[in-house]
């Protein structure tokens, strides 16, 4: 049987898994810039896309889940 979760309750756990796409996003993006600087600025400027399209992918996620935007 299932367990249903009050709204409340899915909203903290579905935070606790989004927090983590945020912290990788810009952790891929802090790498990014790392690498602009120490190797070429093609290779940083590419990391730093990839962390964009993670953002972007949280920001898609909780617009589908929660229609923030009305």
């Amino acid at each position: 049987m299932k367990k249903r979760l009050t709204q409340s309750e899915e909203f903290e756990i579905m935070k606790l898994v989004l927090d983590k796409f945020l912290w990788l996003g810009f952790a891929i993006m802090a790498f990014g810039l790392y690498q602009a600087f120490t190797a070429s600025v093609q290779t940083g400027f590419a990391w730093i896309v990839a962390g964009a399209v993670v953002l972007i992918l949280f920001m898609v996620l909780i617009v589908r889940e929660y229609e923030i935007i009305a």
